[in-house]
Parts: C-alpha cells; structure tokens; sequence
C-alpha cells in the first residue's frame, strides 16, 4: 500500500467554506498519470495539485476530475500556503515549474501573491446561439485561451443560468463572463464543463484575461476582482507589464492520506 499525503484549502478565501477549495499532494516522485488522474477524480475538486521537489524549488502539475490544466491559479495558491504556512515557515517565497512556465507564490503583508502571464482578450464575433444560452446578450465578446462575454452589471452576471452542453461546445477553454463590480472593480463568473468543472467557484487563470481587460477600461493597474460564485471568493490584482500579480489568501481545513 503506497500512502499519499493529502492536504485541502479553501483559496481566495480566509474562511473555510467560503473560495475554491484545491487538494494539493506533496510527492517525492512522479505517481503515473493515469494515477494521478484517478486520484483528480476521487477527490472530485476542481483541481488537484501534484508537485515533486526540482532545483531549489519544485515542479507543479494541476488535474480536474477530467483532465490535466496549462495552468490553475487557485491550487497554485492553495500549493504556496500549504508550503509557506504549514510545511516551510522559514521561507517567505516558492517558485514551481510548470507547464506555464516558472509561476512564484510569495508572501505581501498578510496575503500571498502569485506571478502569472497576461493572456489579454481580443474581440470576436459573437457565437450564434450564446444569448438563449446565458439568457442575455452580451455587450461584447472576447477570446484569449478562454472565451469572455462582457455585460453591463454585476446583477446580470448573478442572474446568468448557462447552457452548458452549449459552453462544453464552444471554440476555446470555457466561458468567463464579467462585468462592473458592486462593491469590486469588477466580477465575474467562470464555467468550465469542457474540463469537467460546471462553474469553478474562484478562477485565478482566467483572472489573467479578465484583470488585462479591466485594467484597460479603467485606467488603472490595481484590480480587486471578485468572484460572484455561490462560494465567492476576492483576488486583489495588479498589472505588471506582460504579468499579472494575483494576491489572495488561503485556508487550510483537511489533513490526511490518500491510500492506493
């Protein structure tokens, strides 16, 4: 019997319950990845963080229950508190390779904030159908990597009901829709059934579309983004050239071992 440790937290969040909870794994080498996959599945969490010392620092790999992710914003947080906070107090950075490149989780104040590439949007036509699949219109739509369909407030992102064999179907990874924050600069929501994942409560990846867009329209660098999910979760964000900086903070609620 091979045990796994298996840790839980909530991201984006400093209360249990509330964010995106991840399961992060800590591992001395590479299980393989039909394993570690089947393991995504069983925890049946958005994702599942995989990560195995490399260098002076380590290697990160991300699972939903359907498949492995180029890049998860919220487990990578999830990753960096369990190591800063639990594992290695002493230190006060960590950086991972990964398949987006070298991402860092640092310490700022009493947050922890990531480094991650800028995946600005450009306007596209507007898919034929989209409408009768969130129940309104956009004012506009945008693709990067993932797909993002901009509205007036913050009421009619709460209100959207999506289609999601009509997401599933669509060009690109997923849906974002946002628009103006209440009590923000901006929100949004994040539907990715194409991975699995229906409506994934706290997206740090997509906030690397959404942050370049609203840094734009507003004319400025620092974003408090919120995600208006059912959990919710805050991200306090900022333009940094060609990266966007993603500070948020994170609970850790379960402890255990994975048994195979």
């Amino acid at each position: 019997m091979t045990a796994i440790p298996l840790y839980q937290l909530d991201a984006f969040t400093d209360r249990p319950f509330g964010g995106n909870p991840a399961a992060v794994c800590p591992l001395d080498e590479w299980l393989p990845d039909d394993v570690m996959q089947a393991i995504a599945l069983e925890n049946n969490l958005s994702e599942t963080a995989f990560y195995v010392p490399e260098g002076g620092g380590y290697r990160l790999r991300w699972f939903t229950p359907k498949i492995e992710v180029e890049l998860c914003g919220h487990a990578t947080l999830a990753t960096g508190a369990l190591i800063l906070e639990k594992l290695e107090p002493g230190r006060d950075s960590v950086s991972f390779e990964t398949r987006s490149g070298t991402l860092g989780v640092k310490r700022d104040g009493d947050m922890l904030v990531m480094d991650f590439p800028a995946l600005p949007a450009k306007d596209v036509d507007t898919p034929a159908g989209l409408a009768d699949a969130l129940g309104k219109a956009p004012i506009r739509f945008m693709r990067a990597i993932k797909n993002m369909a901009v509205f007036e407030t913050e009421a009619d992102i709460r209100a959207i009901e999506p289609d999601f064999d009509y997401i599933a179907g669509m060009d690109g990874l997923g849906l974002i829709v946002t628009a103006p924050g209440d009590g923000s600069d901006c929100a949004s929501r994040y539907f990715a059934p194409h991975a699995g994942i229906d409506e994934d409560p706290v997206t740090g990846s997509a906030h690397c579309t959404i942050v370049p867009y609203w840094a734009d329209v507003l004319g400025k660098d620092d974003i408090h983004a919120r995600q208006v999910s059912a959990r919710s979760g805050d991200l306090y964000c900022r333009m940094n050239g060609d990266r966007v900086v993603i500070g948020g903070k994170a609970r850790l609620v379960i402890e255990g071992t994975f048994r195979l």
